[in-house]
């Protein structure tokens, strides 16, 4: 079955049988056995097959053929997968996804996919069976799913991803980071950082820059603006209240620094937030 690039990050799991994954861009197919899954990061075009000889059909077709959720695609039985989607903001996208390669592949023999392969189990019970609020678990356990996912692309290729998500992987930048998160409204220093995490300023720079990209202070300054955004897209604090929130002490610096973020200023933003 070839699909269209997704508008969502999707994600497929090998339940039964095996099959090939092609996608648009990348070189060599990828053979999926049973208890694999993957996720693509990136809106590409992908062929489910199980030859490389078949002729493929078109996925959205049979998919609008769906009954209780379960597209069926010729005559046999000998290959079901479980799949869905998941949906970021703008922000949470560059933040979470963007330095990923665009997909993610976990075989089952992973180490500790166990957890992966639980959670793919019981949302397969969920929507089977339909007990009540069925759909929220399922959600709830996708997300649980992402996470695990996550981590052990993060255990397998440490080096090969960047950004956030990578300083996570490190145990002095994620100190950090957990200082940042927990309370970005205080005046951090290199210094103050390089204390929580037991190291020297130069090694917390120099780790922070390799893993995330940026330095710990600009990295603030873009967490900041993350959470004034979210509260100008969510709420009517009025820009004063946000901005002393995040750690800017008057209006006129939260503005220039959400402008230098974000090319705009708050105020505007909050009328289009979806423009960034």
């Amino acid at each position: 079955m070839r699909f269209d690039a997704p508008r969502v990050v999707k994600f497929n799991a090998v339940r039964r049988g095996t099959c090939q994954l092609e996608v648009d861009g990348i070189d060599e197919p990828i053979d999926l056995a049973e208890g694999d899954c993957y996720l693509l990061t990136r809106p590409r075009s992908f062929t489910l097959r199980s030859d490389p000889e078949t002729a493929p059909v078109d996925g959205g077709v049979v998919f609008a053929r769906a009954e209780d959720g379960i597209a069926r695609a010729g005559q046999g039985d000998d290959v079901f997968l479980i799949g869905g989607g998941f949906s970021f903001g703008t922000r949470a996208q560059e933040l979470l996804l963007d330095r990923l390669p665009p997909i993610v592949h976990v075989p089952a023999d992973t180490p500790h996919a166990e957890t992966v392969q639980w959670a793919l189990t019981a949302i397969d019970q969920e929507l089977t069976h339909r007990p009540m609020a069925s759909t929220l678990i399922a959600e709830h356990l996708a997300v649980i799913m992402l996470v695990h996912v996550l981590r052990l692309h993060l255990e397998r290729a440490p080096h090969a991803v960047s950004g956030w998500l990578a300083g996570l992987a490190d145990p002095v930048v994620a100190t950090a980071l957990t200082c940042l998160h927990r309370d970005p409204a205080r005046s951090w220093t290199v210094a103050d950082l390089a204390d929580t995490a037991a190291v020297s300023r130069s090694t917390l720079a120099a780790r922070f820059k390799a893993t995330v990209g940026q330095g710990p202070l600009e990295y603030l300054t873009r967490w900041r603006i993350e959470l004034a955004a979210r509260q100008l897209r969510e709420g009517n604090a009025t820009l004063a209240s946000i901005a002393h929130s995040v750690g800017y002490g008057s209006e006129s610096a939260l503005s220039v620094a959400f402008k230098r973020v974000l090319g705009m200023p708050p105020g505007d933003y909050r009328k289009h937030p979806t423009m960034p």
